[in-house]
């Protein structure tokens, strides 16, 4: 356990060496907050409790997900580019011979990641616009505390998911194009561009149950007390379900890798 601690504090302070890159992130994700603020305002004035949600708690959503991006992995990992050139280059055949469990490592570095992020480019921007705007703020710190620990599963899920996605390239050689697919799933699934109440019918049924859910929808309702009780309980559990089932796919995933990489240098 120390070494994979020691893993995630490197990974906290790697990132945080990049002060003027997480200056421009905080600034882009500010503008971008204002962007989706003017066109969430626009959409709710002209439809009024849209999903259930007041304008107060869409803006909420909006400054929500601009500090979730890096965080939970919304638009990328932060590590798989890596891991696929490592896969690529072959140097993962090193890795894998190391006395250390390959995704538990790249676990601990990205935990580490999502830490710094959620300090250097999710806090500043929430209250960026919590002063510009006047949207829904948890009525305790009781909420606040389950705010951080969906966000805490909606990045271990996320992880999950960037993870199979780099095992891609065991097999594909090259995993852009399975980055490039898991992007846009993401960017969509996520409710990234619009709350996934608002989706209809099926197609919201079935953004819902998808494990992109856990990376924002589930923290966001979490956050604007639409769970509680029991009902707290079942959404955690459902970011706990997927993080449990990916993970294990990621796992089978690497056996099947490193089976391949002993038969090859074989």
């Amino acid at each position: 356990m120390r070494l994979y601690a020691t893993v995630a504090a490197g990974g906290f302070r790697r990132f945080a060496t990049y002060r003027v890159a997480t200056a421009a992130g905080v600034f882009t994700n500010s503008v971008f907050g204002f962007v989706l603020s003017s066109t969430y305002i626009a959409l709710w004035d002209e439809r009024p409790q849209l999903g259930g949600y007041s304008v107060d708690d869409a803006l909420a959503y909006v400054w929500i997900g601009q500090a979730l991006i890096t965080v939970c992995g919304l638009m990328g990992g932060g590590f798989e580019d890596e891991l696929i050139e490592r896969i690529r280059t072959g140097d993962i055949a090193v890795d894998l011979y190391r006395p250390a469990d390959l995704q538990a490592w790249w676990f601990s570095a990205n935990a580490g990641r999502s830490a710094y992020q959620l300090l250097g480019r999710g806090v500043v921007p929430m209250a960026v616009g919590a002063l510009v705007f006047d949207f829904t703020l948890p009525s305790g710190p009781g909420t606040w505390l389950a705010f951080l620990v969906a966000v805490a599963l909606g990045s271990v899920v996320s992880f999950a998911l960037w993870y199979l996605v780099a095992m891609s390239a065991f097999w594909l050689l090259d995993g852009q194009g399975v980055v490039q697919v898991a992007w846009l799933g993401g960017l969509f699934f996520s409710g990234m561009l619009l709350p996934l109440n608002v989706f209809p019918g099926a197609l919201g049924e079935l953004a819902r149950t998808l494990p992109w859910a856990s990376l924002l929808q589930v923290p966001a309702d979490v956050y604007l007390g639409r769970y509680e009780g029991w009902g707290l309980a079942g959404a955690y559990a459902f970011q706990g379900c997927w993080a449990l089932v990916l993970l294990g796919a990621g796992r089978a995933a690497q056996a099947a890798a490193t089976r391949k990489v002993v038969v090859q240098g074989g």
